[in-house]
């Protein structure tokens, strides 16, 4: 049975009760991963029961997927266009690329990603679960905001995925092989890193009004 059709049962839960279950969630599988956090104790501290997590996110997992949805929404709002909103491309993907960078500088992340990562050895499902509710969703919200901007002609991409893709692993360059293995974090070395990517990617697709 999915998720979405155990999640279903029940009366639907308030948003605050919903928000403490999340925030517990997010704080028990960030410091202790996934196998180790307990929800026991997610329960405990959001002031629910076990019952009302399990019926309302069907299962751990699913508790999970809430979580690094959650996190990985506050970079998600980076890539947002309004109508009130200014700026050149320039500045838009310098904004994209130090919320991404900074967040995934986070102390907290670094030792998330690692953990996620060696309990996926055993439990290939967790890593799919982090994939799927985290990067991926980053990168379709980022491709999204890219396809807006070409239809305002700011850019001329064919491929916004990819694109996405590109920008992402450019601004993350060594830096983030270098955190993950314990190395100091250099701020000045990746705002180099986000501006080479900026060069790199507006000499790739911008619009030639952009470049003019």
């Amino acid at each position: 049975m999915s998720i979405a059709k155990v999640a279903k049962r029940g009366r639907p839960i308030d948003t605050a009760k919903r928000d403490a279950i999340v925030a517990a969630a997010s704080r028990a599988f960030f410091e202790h991963g996934f196998a180790a956090a307990s929800i026991e104790q997610i329960a405990a501290e959001a002031g629910v029961s076990k019952v009302t997590i399990y019926s309302h996110f069907g299962d751990k997992r699913g508790l999970f997927t809430a979580a690094v949805e959650c996190e990985c929404g506050r970079m998600r709002s980076h890539f947002s266009i309004d109508a009130g909103c200014t700026g050149t491309l320039r500045e838009h993907l310098m904004t994209i690329g130090e919320a991404m960078v900074a967040f995934l500088s986070r102390p907290e992340m670094i030792q998330f990603d690692r953990r996620i990562a060696a309990e996926t050895e055993s439990e290939p499902e967790v890593g799919e679960a982090f994939l799927s509710a985290g990067p991926r969703r980053m990168i379709e919200a980022f491709s999204r905001f890219l396809r807006a901007m070409s239809e305002a002609g700011e850019v001329e991409i064919k491929d916004c995925e990819l694109a996405a893709e590109q920008f992402a692993s450019m601004c993350k360059g060594m830096g983030d092989l270098e955190r993950r293995y314990g190395q100091p974090t250099d701020p000045q070395r990746d705002k180099e890193r986000i501006a080479g990517a900026v060069d790199v990617f507006c000499a790739a697709y911008a619009s030639k009004a952009q470049k003019s």
